[in-house]
């Protein structure tokens, strides 16, 4: 499996815009496990992502497809920056 935990910060008032884009751009993404968006709760601008694929090659794919590269065309004027950022493998757990 192929993971990735990031943490991107939202322009000032535009957490629940980029979340919804974020989400939205999501569905229907082969061989994607699992994609948790949260908001950063210390944070009002902050959010975390969390994913875990079958494959990085699978990850990688995703990134072609038109609803995410929509999605991503849509938030880059809400991002103010993209903070931490881990590449991770993960081996099981409760969803997966």
């Amino acid at each position: 499996m192929y993971g990735m935990i990031g943490k991107i910060t939202a322009r000032p008032g535009q957490r629940a815009a980029l979340i919804a884009l974020l989400l939205d751009g999501s569905a229907d993404m082969p061989g994607c496990l699992s994609y948790i968006v949260a908001e950063d709760a210390a944070d009002a601008d902050a959010i975390w992502v969390t994913e875990a694929w079958d494959s990085e090659a699978s990850h990688k794919a995703s990134l072609a497809l038109p609803q995410v590269k929509a999605a991503i065309g849509a938030a880059m004027p809400l991002i103010a920056g993209f903070d931490t950022a881990a590449t991770t493998r993960p081996v099981g757990g409760k969803g997966l």
